[in-house]
């Protein structure tokens, strides 16, 4: 054979060679989001050096699993206090300053950047989907956010509300918990979905994305009789909820453990990223459960709807290539940063000149490698924004600042906090021992505000919702 030839034969080989690697190598990455679920819900502390962090009653051993297969982010948010807002926000990257803070808002995602879309403007072979509950009054179908396979415009009735277990009226009208022996909170068939989609795209050589959407925790409380024996054999819970509750938390997590058990049956683990965290924190109050003892999101101040911690703080870990086992990261991350982290590990390249400027949140793959350091965040701050509950909050490494509103828009009061030394808020309050720090913290806040045109006190008093979203 000619020099000429060979050589020629050589490149096209080594070029094919490259393509094939390059298709190969594109991860496969899964978001697991539960509901309702506090950042101490968990049978191992949340970190490591809080050991009150945790419940000794629950079981969640898949979930610890995957947690320390990876890295454990002791200070992940969830972007909102409630589903919808954190669903819309991880959806397109933004925060729900931007994007919308109640379930109402007239933002369009899919006239944004989503992930689906992200991810095959990275590389086009990537196959998306979701399963279980999309989030209530979001206007766009998964579709047409970019998903190849979905269960549609679900919401909350579809994983089961009293009115749709036979309960005209709210939660407390019905009893405590309900008892389903087949499919109960949907948690098995939304498994068997993702599990079956998976399989389906490991089998074309498709590198894939999947969003594990759970109902559970969200109310009502729905459990098997089989789980719900084994809690009453177990006695009292050591929180607020009930063992009906503990009961479904045990099944989430058995299915947890069959989504891990399927990416190593399929031989897939190596080179597919999980992530895991919540829609907002754990509820205040569950019914059947007993207030007399410990607060549900215990050592935390509040609960779901609130911007104290435990209304967003919430479990958050990552396991895949390259994330080393038993890792922890302390620095703030929050579900916004999901976009253009995935972005970034399906070979995205220049995300500041391809991604949006609607997208707010920054790719998290710098700390699998160094856990301590700062993100390039401008100002390094994420934001949390609720005007129609009257607050807003600004978390700066360490330190939050919590502003509190009037029905006019104007700051009434202001409370600062260390979190550095513990997530406990009650009690800590430094706005007036460091004013000037409140001072800073509260104009980077206002400035961020101003500069996307978020929904203010008045707007919402006035009957407008997140007005010019898509100007």
């Amino acid at each position: 054979m000619k020099p000429i030839l060979v050589c020629a034969v050589a490149l096209m080989l080594n070029l094919i060679s490259i393509t094939f690697a390059t298709a190969a190598e594109a991860p496969n990455i899964i978001l697991i989001l539960t509901d309702d679920h506090g950042w101490s819900q968990m049978s191992e502390p949340a970190d490591p050096r809080i050991p009150d962090a945790v419940s000794r009653y629950l079981e969640t051993p898949n979930m610890n699993r995957l947690a320390n297969s990876g890295m454990r982010f002791t200070s992940g948010y969830s972007p909102a206090p409630l589903c919808t807002p954190t669903r819309r926000s991880i959806l397109c990257g933004s925060a729900t300053a931007r994007c919308g803070s109640e379930f109402k808002s007239d933002w369009i995602p899919a006239d944004h950047m989503t992930i689906p879309q992200a991810l095959k403007m990275a590389n086009a072979d990537y196959r998306c989907a979701h399963f279980g509950k999309w989030g209530e009054q979001m206007i766009s179908t998964p579709e047409e956010c970019g998903y190849d396979s979905s269960d549609g415009m679900t919401g909350n009735n579809t994983g089961g509300m009293p009115r749709t277990l036979g309960v005209d009226g709210s939660h407390g009208d019905g009893p405590p918990h309900f008892i389903d022996n087949k499919d109960p909170k949907r948690t098995r068939t939304v498994t068997d979905r993702a599990i079956d989609f998976m399989q389906t795209q490991h089998e074309n050589d498709h590198p894939f994305y999947v969003q594990v959407s759970y109902y559970a925790q969200h109310l009502s409380v729905v459990c098997t009789q089989e789980m719900l024996d084994k809690y009453e054999q177990k006695g009292e819970p050591d929180r607020g909820y009930s063992m009906a509750w503990a009961a479904m938390m045990d099944d989430l997590d058995q299915n947890v453990g069959r989504l891990l058990d399927t990416l190593e049956k399929l031989d897939i683990d190596d080179n597919t990223y999980v992530f895991f965290t919540a829609d907002n924190g754990g509820r205040g109050t569950v019914p059947g459960g007993d207030e007399s003892r410990l607060p549900t999101n215990y050592p935390l101040t509040g609960a779901k709807h609130s911007l104290y911690e435990g209304g967003v703080r919430v479990p958050f870990y990552a396991s895949g290539p390259g994330i080393k086992a038993g890792s922890v990261c302390h620095i703030p991350v929050v579900g916004y940063d999901f976009l253009p982290t995935f972005y970034d590990l399906a070979g995205g390249k220049n995300p500041k000149n391809k991604l949006t400027g609607d997208v707010d949140g920054v790719s998290l793959r710098p700390l699998f490698d160094e856990p301590g350091q700062q993100l390039s965040r401008k100002d390094n701050a994420v934001y949390f924004h609720r005007p129609n509950r009257g607050f807003s909050f600004i978390r700066q490494g360490d330190d939050k600042l919590m502003v509190f509103w009037n029905r006019k828009g104007e700051v009434i009061s202001r409370e600062l906090y260390d979190l550095s030394s513990t997530p406990v808020e009650e009690g800590h309050d430094l706005a007036e021992s460091n004013p000037q720090k409140a001072d800073d913290m509260e104009k980077t806040l206002l400035s961020f505000l101003k500069s996307v045109d978020a929904e203010t006190p008045s707007d919402f008093r006035a009957g407008k919702k997140n007005r010019n979203r898509n100007k």
